[in-house]
């Protein structure tokens, strides 16, 4: 295994207070403390780039923070590089493998 690299992503807060992806997938409660894998779903209206997304940084100007939540998470496996413009947070990664380390309330 590839050491994991910290990083942060924005979640989807649930009504019953459990987390999932925003966009794809979003059907799906994730845990904390729990190795995931990436699952390659196409979804129309969106761009087809399988991968955890996953921020340098809690920054995603361009997206909501109504009903969600920052979590610091551990990634590995596959990792690229995606250079954004600050608008929409500047570097951010996709990966194969993910753990939510905990939540961060701001």
């Amino acid at each position: 295994m590839n050491k994991p690299i910290i990083g942060y992503k924005l979640f989807s807060l649930k009504k019953d207070g459990s987390i999932g992806s925003l966009f794809i997938d979003r059907t799906n409660r994730l845990e904390i403390n729990k190795w995931y894998t990436a699952k390659a779903v196409k979804t129309s209206g969106y761009a087809f780039r399988p991968g955890w997304h996953i921020c340098e940084k809690k920054e995603a100007p361009h997206l909501s923070k109504k009903n969600r939540i920052w979590c610091k998470v551990k990634f590995y496996g596959d990792v690229q590089e995606h250079k954004r413009p600050q608008s929409q947070g500047g570097l951010w990664y996709t990966a194969k493998y993910i753990k939510i380390v905990n939540r961060i309330y701001e």
